[in-house]
C-alpha cells in the first residue's frame, strides 16, 4: 500500500504544471528598448494571445495527464510533449520584460 502511494506520487509529480503555477524566465527589459511605444503596445497583445493559446494547451495537457494517470497509470500528454511548460515560461517572461520597457518609457 505504502509502494502504491508513493509510486501515484512519482506519476503525479510527473504530470504537466498549472499554467498559472509556472514560473517566468528572465527575458532583459533591454531586448525592448528600441521599441517605441505602439511597437510594444502591439508586441504586448501578441504575446498576451500566444500565452492564452500556450495556457489553453498547458491546461488540456494536465488534464490529459491525469486522465491517463488514472486509467494506465502514466501522465501520457507530458510523455508525448503535449506539455509546453517553457514555452509559457518564455512567454511570461517577455510580457514582463514588455511591462518593463513599457513603464521605463511612460506609455
Amino acid at each position: 500500500m505504502k509502494k502504491m502511494l508513493v509510486l501515484a506520487a512519482i506519476v503525479l509529480a510527473a504530470c504537466a504544471q498549472k499554467p498559472e503555477a509556472i514560473q517566468p524566465s528572465y527575458v532583459s527589459p533591454v531586448t525592448y528598448q528600441d521599441w517605441s511605444c505602439p511597437q510594444l503596445a502591439q508586441e504586448a497583445a501578441r504575446v498576451e494571445s500566444a500565452l492564452a493559446v500556450a495556457s489553453k494547451q498547458q491546461k488540456d495537457a494536465r488534464t490529459s495527464d491525469t486522465v491517463g494517470v488514472l486509467l494506465i497509470g502514466l501522465p501520457t500528454a507530458s510523455m508525448s510533449g503535449e506539455a509546453v511548460g517553457p514555452e509559457i515560461a518564455r512567454l511570461k517572461g517577455n510580457k514582463e520584460a514588455i511591462q518593463q520597457s513599457m513603464t521605463l518609457k511612460n506609455c
